[in-house]
C-alpha cells in the first residue's frame, strides 16, 4: 500500500493522470492508423459478401474512455507498488507497467469494437513480458526469497505462458472437434500466452479468477436483454398474419448480421486484459494476501 511521502505521492498521481491522459489519446490516435489487415479475420477479404469494414476507437467515447482507464490504472499502481516499485526504487518494473496498460487498453478496445485480438498486440505483450523476465532477474520477485535459485523467476513465467496459452487452446480444439463450434478464439489463446510472461504462475490465479468474475457480471445485463429480444421476436411471429413468413424473414434478418455484431456475442478478450492488468498494478497486494497459502502448500521458494 501507500508509504510514499505526502510530496513525493502527490507528484507520483499528477505524473500519473498526464501520462495516463498522453497514451491515452496516443493510443486512439494509433489505432486509426492500424493496418486494416491486423483488425479482419485470417482469409477476410474485401470481395467476400459478409466483409465489413473494421471499426475504429474515436476520440468519443472510445479516446476518452481510454485516457480515464490509463489514468486510473497508473494511480492504482501508485498506491499499491509505491512502496515496492519507488522507494525501492525498480525501474523495469515501473517500466513493464507504463508500457503494458496502454495495449492492454488497445485489446480491449479491438476485442469489443471488432471481436479480434491482433496477434500484434499479443507479440507486444509477449515483448514486455520478456522484459518482466529481465526485471525479476535483476531487481528481483516479491515472489522469491533471496534464496531461491536464479532461474526460477524465469521457469515461473514461462511454465505459466505454456500452461495458461494451452488450456484455452486444449478448449478451443475441444469444442471444435466435439461441439463443431468455437467457444472461445485462438485470438484469446495468444493473449494468454503472452500474459503469462506478465503474470508468472501466481499472478495467472489472479488473471483468471478477475477475468471470469468481470465476464459473469457482464454477462447478466446481457442475458437479460436477450431474453426480452427473443420475447419480443416471439411477439412479432405470433402477432403476424403469416407466422412461418415472419419466422422466415426473421432467420433471413439473422443470417445478415456480422459475428462482430452478434448482440449475443460476448467478447472475452477484454476480460483477460482486465485480469492481467489489476495483477500488474497491484501486484504486491496480491502478494501480501497469497503469501500465507503459497508457504503452507510448499511452493515458495
Amino acid at each position: 500500500m501507500i508509504f510514499l511521502k505526502p510530496l513525493t505521492l502527490t507528484i507520483c498521481i499528477a505524473v500519473s493522470v498526464v501520462l495516463g491522459a498522453a497514451l491515452g489519446l496516443f493510443i486512439t490516435w494509433l489505432f486509426g492508423k492500424i493496418p486494416e489487415s491486423w483488425l479482419q479475420d485470417y482469409g477476410v477479404k474485401e470481395t467476400d459478401p459478409d466483409y465489413r469494414v473494421s471499426k475504429r476507437m474515436r476520440w468519443v467515447p472510445e479516446g476518452v474512455a481510454a485516457c480515464i482507464i490509463c489514468a486510473i490504472c497508473y494511480i492504482v499502481a501508485v498506491i499499491f507498488c509505491g512502496n515496492s516499485y519507488i522507494t525501492t526504487f525498480k525501474p523495469l518494473h515501473l517500466l513493464v507497467i507504463v508500457l503494458l496498460i496502454p495495449d492492454l487498453v488497445l485489446v480491449m478496445m479491438s476485442d469489443k469494437l471488432n471481436r479480434i485480438i491482433p496477434d500484434q498486440f499479443s507479440a507486444y505483450i509477449a515483448l514486455v513480458g520478456v522484459i518482466s523476465i529481465v526485471s525479476d532477474l535483476t531487481e528481483g520477485s516479491v515472489w522469491f526469497t533471496p534464496e531461491a535459485k536464479w532461474y526460477m523467476p524465469l521457469l515461473n513465467k514461462i511454465i505459466a505462458s505454456v500452461v495458461g496459452g494451452g488450456v484455452v487452446w486444449l478448449i478451443g480444439v475441444v469444442s471444435i472437434t466435439f461441439f463443431g463450434k468455437e467457444s472461445i478464439g485462438m485470438g484469446d489463446m495468444r493473449l494468454l500466452f503472452a500474459t503469462g510472461l506478465i503474470t508468472g504462475c501466481y499472478g495467472v490465479i489472479v488473471l483468471v479468477y478477475v477475468a471470469i468474475f468481470t465476464a459473469l457480471i457482464w454477462a447478466i445485463p446481457l442475458l437479460i436483454r436477450k431474453r426480452k429480444r427473443i420475447r419480443l421476436e416471439n411477439e412479432r411471429i405470433r402477432n403476424s398474419p403469416d407466422p412461418r413468413k415472419a419466422r422466415l424473414e426473421l432467420q433471413r434478418e439473422k443470417a445478415k448480421i456480422h459475428f462482430a455484431e452478434d448482440p449475443d456475442y460476448m467478447a472475452f478478450g477484454p476480460f483477460l486484459a482486465l485480469g492481467c492488468g489489476v495483477f500488474c498494478i497491484m501486484e504486491p497486494f496480491f502478494y501480501e494476501r497469497m503469501i500465507g497459502i503459497i508457504t503452507v502448500l510448499g511452493v515458495h521458494f
